[in-house]
């Protein structure tokens, strides 16, 4: 039977008194015969997976905390710090990918290690919290602007969706950004006063949390959402859909944005959006749309409109 690191390190080693709090968890994350568990997510998708297993939870009482690493380096140091300073136990579990062999180096030269699960092209390793790495976790976000470690371009504004705010002419009606992230597009949608209201969907709750301090304005209203599941009637979706969940691109992200969209709009709105120019989007944009053009672009993205909308 294959084991996860984890349970490999419960097997050879590591022991539990108490509650285990666990950090941004994947779906699917192996928790099997573990008790007195409490899980803490901001990515939509992966609370409501864990929020219907119960154990959503603050882990006010742990004893121990398990980081699992995410993409993001300044993310991943941020929450170690935060581990450390809740007490007891700290676990980090990632791959080699995410960074896992520089923040072993650096634990290690601050703390004891308890024990180390090298497998599946990752490392779990374990300590006593104490001393914190003397990382710089300081977020140097746009001018202007509040992002957030962790988020999609949060030190500097996206290039595509830079170009797409050029081609926000004549905004009216009910408007959805979908996908919104910290809220740079949003806030540029908000310049037009024809525009009544504004539904920035988002599945990352931090870059949401940002979005609504970076557009503050009465006609926008904040959505933690999976944006492939949401509802509503639109005159507008503005988008610059995500083709990255891990490492690796999934063009289905953003074939699914079409289709919410094509289901959001009313029959007379309109989508615009931004891919990278190599995206495959052309199929299902014909799909559900009666009409397709290209507006622009730039050797890296296209800036695309689409109108009519299939049921």
């Amino acid at each position: 039977m294959k084991y996860s690191r984890l349970h490999t390190a419960l097997a050879e080693g590591l022991t539990l008194h108490g509650s285990l709090h666990i950090v941004r968890p994947p779906v699917g994350y192996d928790l099997a015969g573990l008790h007195d568990v409490t899980i803490e997510s901001t990515f939509y998708p992966d609370h409501q997976y864990w929020n219907a297993t119960g154990l959503i939870g603050d882990g006010a009482k742990r004893t121990a905390t398990l980081v699992v690493l995410p993409r993001s380096k300044m993310l991943a140091r941020q929450t170690i710090i935060a581990a450390i300073a809740a007490g007891g136990t700290v676990i980090i579990d990632g791959q080699k990918t995410d960074g896992v062999e520089s923040v072993y180096k650096d634990i290690r030269k601050i703390a004891a290690i308890h024990g180390v699960i090298a497998k599946g092209h990752g490392r779990l390793f374990w300590f006593e919290a104490g001393k914190a790495p003397a990382w710089d976790v300081t977020v140097k976000s746009p001018d202007g602007y509040q992002t957030a470690a962790g988020v999609f371009s949060e030190a500097k504004i996206d290039a595509g969706s830079a170009l797409l705010a050029t081609h926000l002419v004549d905004l009216k009606g009910d408007v959805t950004d979908l996908g919104a992230g910290w809220g740079y597009l949003s806030r540029e949608i908000l310049a037009h006063d024809g525009v009544t209201s504004l539904d920035m969907v988002e599945a990352e709750k931090t870059a949401l949390e940002c979005a609504v301090v970076n557009t503050n304005d009465a006609r926008a209203t904040a959505i933690w959402a999976d944006a492939l599941d949401h509802r509503g009637a639109y005159d507008m979706v503005v988008s610059n859909p995500p083709f990255h969940t891990t490492r690796d691109g999934n063009p289905d992200l953003g074939r699914g944005f079409i289709a919410t969209a094509a289901r959001i709009l009313k029959p007379r709105g309109q989508l615009l959006m931004v891919a990278n120019r190599h995206l495959p989007y052309e199929a299902e944009l014909d799909a559900k749309f009666g009409f397709v053009e290209e507006l622009s672009g730039s050797g890296a993205f296209k800036i695309i409109r689409a109108s009519r909308p299939k049921r």
